[in-house]
Order: C-alpha cells, then structure tokens, then sequence
C-alpha cells in the first residue's frame, strides 16, 4: 500500500467513529495534517492523475493523457514541468487563492518540477477574464507592493524553497514587434472572439482593446517559453490555457495539458465568488479564532466543498462522512467543526486549532462567554456615544457596513447578554436600538439583565466584550 493509501485507513477508522469526541477530532486533524507534506512519489501515474483530477474541474485532453505523460516522463528519469502563472493584482491574500497552490503542492510531492509565472508584463495589461469591462492596468509600483507578502501568507500551503521562480518580463519585455506578429499570424481572431466575456460586452456596445485580445497570447507565450508539460489555472482562465496549447504548437512544441480547479464559492452561501470586495472571504491574514467562526458561519451544503477544496481528504474519505450527514449518524455541526479545524491547522498547526475548537465550544454551545480566552472589547468610554450599527461595523468590524448591522437587527440577532452567577439572560436589540448611541441602550437595559459587570454585544454569531461599565 502506498503512504497515502496507509494515511486514509488510518483516518477512515477515525471517520467512523464520534466527530462530536475532542480526542477523536484532534488525532484526525493530526493525521491529516502530517498528510499536507507527505512524500506522495510512491503513487503510480495512473494514480497519480487520478488524484489530481479528483480535486480539478477538468483534466485536457484527459486524465489517461495525464497518466501517460506522467509515465512516459518517468521513463526518461524526470517529472512533469507545472506551471502556474500568477498575476500580482492584490496585496492580500484569502483562502480562495490557496486552492491551485494545494494541487501545485501535491504535484510537488509527487515528484514534479514546479514553476511560477509571476506576471509582471500581463499585469500591466490586465486579465479581462469574466469582467464587463476593462481592468486598469498595474504599475511597476503596483506589482511590487502586491508581490511583497504573497509568499508569507501561501506558505503554510506551499513549499517555496522547493519552486523556480520566472518573470514574464524575461521574454516578453524583449519580444519584438515582428516577433509578437509571428505570432499573432497564425492565432485566428475568431479564437480570441469566442469568448463569452468578449462576445457579451460587445454585444453590449462596451469596448474591448488591442491590449485585451493580445492578453491571452501573452500569456501563452510564458508556457511556451518554460516549455511546461501542464498549466494549472482557475476554470475561468481555460480559454487562456487553451491558447497556450495553440502558441505550443506555433513554437514547435508538444502542448501543454491542462488542469482546471474549481472557482470557491465565498462564506455567505449567495452563490457569488470568493471575493475581498464582496465581503465574504477568509484572509489568510486573519486570526486563528476569526479563521474559525467564518468557517463555522457557513451554510452547512458548502462543508464539503470546502473540505474538497482545502484539505488533504480523498473521495474515499468525503464519502464516508457525506454518508454519514445522509443516514443520521454524523451531524452537520460535528462536521462542519472538523472542517474550521483543518483550515485552522493548515493556517497555524493542529494544537491552535484544537484552541480555537475549545473557544468555539464556550462561546456558542456551553453559552458561557467568560470561559473564552480572547474576545474582542468594546469601551463604553471611548465609543458609549457611537451608534450601534457603527460600533459594529467600525470599532469591531463585525460586519462589513452599518446598513449590514440593521439587516441583523431586523433578524432579532442583535442582543445584549448578561452572564452571572444564575446563567446568561439577553435582550434583543430592535433595528431603532441599533441606530442609538451605545451607551444609551446598555444604560436602559443594563438593570433589566441584572446589573453584571460582564456585559457582551452579540451580533449572529459574533460576540464583543462591553467594559467601562
């Protein structure tokens, strides 16, 4: 049996038993964890691209097409050239990102050599990939500050010290215009037009640029010039890998396969894409408590997809438990909580994520706020004369906007509560208390819950400490 196969018995034995157990919970996340940087050269081609399409949206021209690349390669003592291009456009990080990079750890461990586009010429020209109109383009300045910080916060999912490094700008800054048009010659404009993006903002009298058309080819110039056997990128960069199998060909070249991974749908369950600017994403620059809770506020159908796609889980394995949700034994909570812990320990380790287990369970089932280690605090004196909603949104980024904080409100999930030594007792704040002054409503209703000095603001499932009482 291979090291991957002995690692899922052992943790199929685990997955059968009480995922309510602490004790269960952490030997599984330390199985599963030791998993993320296990050796995995052992697996045979075919396997190998079974797994690898076990976690990919599509594999082209198709998982036996891998399998035999991977043995053909083996033959001549070497692994697939991977590559993954990557374009600078944000500074932060969030676990959406992190997806393609497991894949690329996992061909690491498999034997194969990797390497990284940092697309710093395609950045200036900007990915128009599924937008409505066009991307402003990214200075020097720009790509530098975006690049500083990327390879600390992947890390925990990335062995950089194991990867070669290119710029784009290595070849595409000294491509010559009769070059490019050597090029472009033989790429039909119908190829370029075919995409929907561009087909539906033209129908839609938006502009579409030269720079626009020629991003795809650029970009298929870098698979070329590294000569890669295979290109990782996100469903919605297909087309462009695509053109990097036509410009392969142009070169002389064998083309690339592709695999594609999937698109993360963001924590709030609206069906839209992981997203900074949507709100409903999980940096990777959060803490180890807040990592936990926005897992945990997930609608339970996005469990196992996320478990797909951020742990080290094989089909075997997702399938005992999604069995398990279906015939009562297993329950979604029970599950949901295993997943925050895998994202937790991939993030940290498996001992900070049994802590933020720990604080979960205190602050949301034992009903006791007081036995959390570390809760956010609000100070009466400080910020009593702000309003609720903006306390919320500002002081304790809770929510995204004060107009969020009264939806809540509007849900009855906004409370006071009061902890003593009779339990906890809690007043639901109404959408009118949201818009007061905070020290005004603690004021009215401090007595009325007891007079504790051990007051908390509770926004859903998000819970701040009130002191200056």
């Amino acid at each position: 049996m291979t090291r991957l196969g002995d690692s899922v018995q052992r943790a199929s034995e685990l997955l059968e038993q009480d995922l309510s157990s602490d004790k269960t919970v952490e030997r599984l996340l330390t199985e599963t964890y030791e998993r993320r940087s296990a050796d995995l050269s052992d697996l045979s081609p075919t396997e190998q691209a079974e797994l690898v399409a076990s976690r990919a949206v599509d594999v082209l021209p198709g998982v036996a097409d891998l399998a035999a690349r991977i043995e053909e390669l083996r033959a001549e003592g070497r692994g697939l050239h991977v590559k993954l291009g990557i374009d600078p456009t944000a500074a932060d990080v969030h676990l959406g990102h992190t997806v393609p990079m497991i894949l690329l750890s996992r061909f690491q461990r498999m034997g194969h050599r990797v390497t990284l586009i940092i697309g710093d010429t395609t950045a200036k020209i900007g990915d128009p990939s599924g937008r409505s109109s066009e991307r402003p383009p990214l200075t020097d300045e720009d790509i530098a500050r975006n690049l500083a910080g990327y390879q600390d916060q992947v890390r925990p999912f990335f062995d950089f010290d194991q990867v070669s490094f290119r710029h784009n700008s290595e070849w595409l800054g000294s491509l010559t215009l009769p070059g490019l048009i050597g090029v472009l010659s033989q790429v039909p404009a119908s190829a370029l037009l075919q995409r929907e993006d561009f087909r539906n903002r033209l129908a839609a009298g938006h502009g579409l640029t030269m720079s626009e058309l020629i991003y795809p080819v650029a970009m298929a110039i870098d698979s070329a010039e590294i000569d890669a056997d295979i290109e990782l990128g996100g469903v919605d960069q297909l087309l462009n890998m695509q053109m990097g199998r036509r410009v392969m060909e142009v070169y002389g070249q064998r083309p690339q396969l592709i695999a594609t991974n999937p698109l993360i749908e963001g924590t709030d369950g609206s069906g839209a894409k992981m997203s900074k600017s949507k709100g409903n994403y999980i940096p990777l620059t959060a803490t180890f408590e807040e990592v936990y809770g926005r897992v945990m506020s997930i609608p339970d159908r996005l469990t196992a997809p996320y478990l797909r796609a951020w742990t080290e889980w094989t089909d075997r394995e997702l399938e005992l438990v999604e069995r398990g949700i279906a015939d009562g034994s297993l329950h979604p909570m029970d599950l949901k909580k295993v997943l925050a812990g895998e994202v937790v320990a991939a993030l940290f380790d498996v001992e900070t994520a049994m802590r933020a287990r720990d604080g979960f369970t205190a602050q949301f089932s034992r009903k006791s706020f007081q036995d959390v280690e570390s809760l956010p605090t609000v100070d009466l004196a400080e910020h009593g004369q702000t309003g609720v909603t903006a306390v919320l949104a500002t002081v304790l980024e809770f929510t995204p906007s004060a107009s969020a904080a009264r939806r809540i409100a509007k849900q009855n999930g906004l409370r006071l509560v009061a902890e003593g030594d009779q339990g906890q007792q809690s007043a639901v704040l109404s959408e009118q208390d949201a818009l007061r002054p905070l020290a005004e409503v603690v004021a009215e209703q401090h007595t009325a819950l007891g007079g504790s000095d051990a007051l908390y603001l509770k926004a859903g499932r998000k819970v701040a400490r009130i002191t200056g009482l």
